[in-house]
């Protein structure tokens, strides 16, 4: 089998075919949004969940506006499919996020869907929901018996090697 460029190139295609046509994908995209704003976690397949999360973030970016701005509540309006989640955008996320640049979301990739597809899963979240963390924090490992063992031991066989220069002889 002969491996070309050609099936490498984007042909100008600049966003992912998801669904049956343009219709759907927006749907599909809109749908999304409007469950990860209602319940700030959601699982999705990993290219969906990429896919919208840049669009989650630009209406985040439009709602720290505030809902006096026009444009907005226009991104809002269409984005959202369930309309009382509008002021739950503007009331609860955006003053959540006002003292951030950017990067609202968090993308972490979790095993398979064995049941049907073998799909690669997602879990996207908005940071600062009120879940539990999924990632645990790191503990402070230098602190642990082993590893002061294994620093005593790296520090008597470091002395051990280094060359004994008595006292009386100027170096």
């Amino acid at each position: 089998m002969r491996l070309s460029v050609a099936a490498a190139i984007s042909h100008g295609r600049v966003h992912r075919r998801l669904g049956l046509g343009p219709r759907s994908r927006l749907d599909l995209l809109r749908n999304l949004v409007t469950a990860l704003v209602r319940h700030e976690r959601i699982e999705a397949p990993w290219a969906r969940a990429d896919e919208m999360r840049g669009y989650a973030e630009r209406l985040i970016d439009y709602a720290k506006r505030g809902d006096t701005d026009e444009q907005a509540m226009r991104m809002a309006d269409f984005w959202l499919t369930e309309k009382d989640l509008i002021h739950k955008l503007f009331k609860v996320l955006a003053p959540r996020f006002q003292p951030h640049a950017g990067k609202y979301t968090r993308l972490l990739q979790i095993p398979n869907r064995d049941s049907l597809d073998r799909a690669k899963m997602a879990v996207i979240e908005l940071k600062g929901n009120p879940f539990p963390p999924l990632i645990r924090t790191r503990q402070d490992t230098e602190k642990t018996l082993l590893n002061q063992l294994l620093k005593g031991y790296r520090e008597d066989v470091q002395r051990a090697t280094a060359p004994h220069v008595p006292e009386g002889t100027a170096v």
